[in-house]
């Protein structure tokens, strides 16, 4: 019985992968929509992970494990319209393909924040200012560090809460991840270039998750790590290409301007493209941060306003690996209960 209930996952990276694949191992039905031309999400692009620098492709090997077996995938799939026949629905994509579900799963996780929109950092502006997505990609692709010139730089600067806990772009939420992303690739940098120097400019070290704080305390007596609490106003170019930051050291209480060879703003994370359209298109209700709202922060965390629709993943709020790998086993087990008619939603909040 359970082979014959179909569930379509719309959303290919970490939360979608995983739980599609325990969905299909229960036994249902599974079809997987990427609209990319792989699996993975922004996992694909990442070299090494906090808090333990194993590589990312060894966890998305574990991801990738029953997936091709077990769960049909159709990647560069792109959705055009989603209707509603009574509990069910039925998917109509872009290359004329009809898919029918019994359950809908939104894994449509989210984007990086576009750091242009902080004209005062000078991000596509001034050559020397890069991203912390930029900077992964060095890392990833193995190329050497250096400047626009090709020079090896002798101190870089990390800007921490770039698009997040900002009220002037109405982003107040923190994205959770960009205070230990900057001590990893704070770390990674020094074992590449010993003699770098590096600054990070930060308002509050969140270091949440386990092992994160042994990770700064690392990054600060192993490497020379220097943390400078206070938020950067403004970055402009020196005339040789460097990059002069302004920023008042809030724990000093005086005011700052530093030079460093590059620049790097660790950039939050936002609601995705395809979170907005997919919400559209089923009439989900989106949060005061423009995320997905669950039906209860507390106990429904995986379930939406519309029947039949669960939610996975950074959707609904940042998560890293860890948290969408859980939230993702977690709506699952909530589908399964909702398919074989035991649904937690019955229950009174």
């Amino acid at each position: 019985m359970k082979s014959s209930k179909k569930v379509v996952t719309i959303g290919g990276g970490i939360a979608g992968m995983e739980a599609s694949s325990f969905l299909a191992a229960m036994g249902y039905d599974v079809t997987l929509l990427e609209k990319a031309g792989e699996l993975g999400g922004h996992l694909a692009k990442w070299e090494k992970l906090f808090p333990t620098m194993r590589l990312g492709k060894e966890v998305l090997n574990f991801l990738s494990q029953g997936i091709y077996e077990n769960v049909k995938v159709l990647c560069n799939a792109f959705i055009e319209r989603i209707d509603r026949e009574l509990d069910d629905f039925r998917i109509y994509l872009a290359d004329g393909k009809v898919l029918e579900a019994n359950a809908i799963l939104v894994t449509t996780g989210y984007d990086l924040f576009d750091a242009r929109k902080k004209e005062e950092y000078g991000y596509g502006i001034y050559d020397n200012v890069i991203t912390s997505a930029d900077l992964e990609e060095f890392f990833s692709s193995g190329k050497e560090i250096r400047t626009a010139s090709g020079k090896t730089p002798a101190s870089v600067g990390f800007v921490h809460c770039v698009g997040s806990r900002d009220q002037k772009i109405g982003n107040v939420y923190c994205s959770k991840v960009c205070c230990v992303t900057a001590v990893k690739q704070s770390i990674e940098l020094k074992e590449k270039l010993s003699d770098v120097k590096i600054f990070c400019f930060y308002m509050d070290m969140r270091m949440y998750g386990m092992h994160f704080e042994a990770l700064y305390k690392e990054a600060q007596e192993k490497w020379g790590v220097q943390f400078i609490r206070g938020r950067v106003s403004e970055a402009c170019e020196n005339s040789d290409g460097s990059i002069l930051v302004k920023v008042e050291d809030t724990l000093a209480g005086r005011p700052m301007r530093l030079t460093v060879d590059m620049l790097v703003l660790m950039v939050g994370f936002v609601p995705s493209e395809g979170t907005k359209k997919i919400g559209n298109m089923l009439n989900l209700e989106f949060g005061p941060n423009r995320f997905f709202k669950t039906r209860d922060q507390h106990v429904l965390t995986n379930v939406s306003n519309v029947k039949g629709v669960f939610f996975a993943g950074a959707c609904t709020a940042p998560k890293e690996i860890t948290h969408a790998i859980t939230d993702a086993r977690a709506a699952a087990s909530t589908i399964a209960s909702y398919l074989e008619q035991n649904s937690v939603e019955k229950r009174t909040i």
